[in-house]
């Protein structure tokens, strides 16, 4: 499932798809900062270069464990030649590249892996990438602060409750015979419950973390 953002970086407007593993850039968007209406082409050019395949083929070997490093030495090996032409989709189905995703329709345009996007971002231009990074941390320190109080207002509301459900506990669930360890052991089963509930995992698992 993703979610899109835009950034304002230098008045061009760049999309960033928040995704659940990590997040990926525009290519094209950071590409129409250099040219508006030659953007693949800005892309392909950048393709061409033997650093920028050296680059790309490291960063899938440090976490692509799929990636196929035959497709990519050939690549290599003809980087740099004037009769080279390289395409992100090409490069995604010969060697089997997670780094970059080549999408159409909907957030359509070719996208990257934020370390490739501020590479790609770099050979664009030094000042555009140092704008890039900014805007893009703050959509981070953004996103954290709205989790932080989600997870406080949770918190909190828990608290509130919590009087209430060990009340409940007290009157339906324990007998009035059980010891004060027995009625320990129900409290605290039922709180793992009402944990599980709200955020997913138990005190223990939070505290083991």
């Amino acid at each position: 499932m993703s979610s899109k953002t835009t950034l304002d970086v230098q008045g061009t407007a760049v999309t960033v798809l928040n995704q659940v593993a990590d997040d990926y850039i525009s290519l094209t968007d950071i590409a129409k900062h250099k040219q508006p209406d030659r953007s693949d082409h800005v892309i392909q050019n950048w393709m061409r270069n033997r650093n920028t395949i050296e680059f790309l083929g490291v960063w899938e070997r440090l976490n692509n464990i799929d990636f196929n490093p035959l497709e990519f030495e050939g690549f290599k090996n003809r980087a740099g030649l004037n009769s080279f032409v390289l395409t992100p989709r090409q490069w995604i189905g010969a060697t089997q590249a997670i780094g970059l995703s080549s999408k159409s329709g909907r957030y359509g345009g070719t996208y990257a892996h934020k370390d490739i996007a501020f590479e790609f971002a770099s050979w664009i231009s030094v000042e555009f990438k140092l704008y890039l990074i900014k805007e893009f941390q703050r959509l981070k320190e953004d996103e954290n602060r709205r989790l932080s109080l989600a997870w406080n207002l949770n918190r909190t509301l828990s608290k509130l409750n919590y009087r209430i459900h060990t009340d409940a506990i007290k009157e339906h669930l324990i007998p009035p015979t059980v010891t004060s360890a027995q009625a320990a052991v129900t409290y605290a089963h039922e709180a793992d419950l009402r944990n599980v509930a709200l955020f997913g995992q138990t005190a223990k698992q939070w505290r083991d973390v």
